[in-house]
């Protein structure tokens, strides 16, 4: 019965690093890894709808930012293009329509801190005819558009340009992302949102207190302009004892963000890095921050497990008609609303 619906459902993933990994090939081989090491996966999970994070490593910044983040939207564009039989590059809510008639995985580009941007807004509009549809303006620390989480001790909102970045993506039709953003950032873009927002990846802070998370009242003014939360599936997010982790602690947000922000504003977000990490990461120079979150989750270690989490959520006793809302039917009907 899960694998069923599961299958029957248009299953969207708002987060997935996936083309860190690719883009790290050279580009004639862009195309033909995407097919061989990810393409099978998300088939194998059942996924329709791919949000495609263009992030950034340290070592791009600031002065490779934005030549990075340009290679990244290009590797985009050429595994589409290589892969045209399977996929399809959406930029709006027909586009994704259509890939689905024809049985494609409709992918999505999103700018993660959006890095390469710096504070000239002016080239969202850039970037937007390139094709991306989803920006965060943060990531960890701190950027010219807002401080993220790691910074919540400075209490800091959005700066003149990061408010003139949510101005501009509201008339892009480009979805405000606040997952890593501050808390008080968070606050800031609630006053001024006149669009549906959207949390790509984000838990929930009354289950696992950590500055990544949303609290109860964001989750009430994501909801609040229509948007959606998207639930990521990092341990170190779910819970304090990231090696007791299961799926059922995914569910236990989920559960969390349907009873405070309603079941039509609830997604998935799964930020599946393990592979990612361990793809990039030479074994001689490994680079640990006793911050950074651990990645290791044999439950869900990437797309090709997302059934599971459809499993936990009916074997939880949710309705067969909020588990498809979850699974993609939010996340589908925002984009169709209000992307492009």
């Amino acid at each position: 019965m899960s694998l069923d619906l599961h299958h029957r459902a248009v299953v969207a993933d708002a987060h997935n690093d996936l083309l860190m990994a690719v883009a790290a090939r050279p580009p004639q081989r862009w195309g033909s890894f995407f097919r061989d090491r990810w393409l099978p996966q998300l088939r194998e999970g059942g996924i329709d709808i791919q949000v495609l994070p263009v992030f950034i490593d340290d070592q791009y910044r600031p002065e490779g930012a934005l030549r990075q983040t340009l290679r990244m939207i290009e590797c985009a564009h050429v595994l589409a293009e290589a892969n045209a039989g399977d996929v399809a590059l959406c930029t709006d809510g027909a586009d994704i329509d259509e890939a689905l008639a024809e049985r494609k995985i409709a992918l999505v580009l999103a700018l993660e801190s959006a890095p390469g941007i710096d504070a000239s807004v002016e080239l969202f509009a850039t970037l937007f005819r390139l094709g991306v549809r989803i920006a965060s303006i943060a990531h960890w620390g701190r950027t010219p558009l807002a401080d993220g989480s790691r910074e919540d001790a400075t209490g800091s909102r959005l700066t003149a340009p990061g408010v003139r970045a949510l101005r501009e993506m509201e008339r892009l039709g480009m979805l405000f992302d606040i997952s890593h953003l501050g808390a008080s950032g968070v606050s800031h873009v609630l006053e001024l949102a006149t669009r549906p927002l959207i949390a790509t990846h984000s838990c929930a802070r009354a289950l696992r207190d950590h500055h990544r998370n949303l609290t109860d009242d964001q989750l009430r003014g994501v909801a609040g302009t229509g948007g959606v939360v998207c639930v990521n599936f990092v341990p170190d997010f779910l819970t304090d004892d990231a090696s007791k982790v299961s799926v059922d602690r995914v569910v236990d947000h989920i559960e969390h963000v349907v009873s405070v922000a309603g079941i039509d504003h609830v997604g998935l977000g799964s930020d599946f890095l393990r592979e990612v990490v361990a793809d990039l990461t030479p074994p001689c120079c490994e680079h640990l921050d006793e911050e950074d979150p651990q990645f290791d989750f044999p439950d869900l270690a990437g797309p090709a497990d997302l059934p599971r989490v459809t499993e936990a959520m009916l074997r939880r006793g949710l309705p067969e008609q909020d588990v498809l809302k979850i699974l993609g039917g939010n996340l589908r009907r925002l984009m169709g609303k209000n992307m492009g």
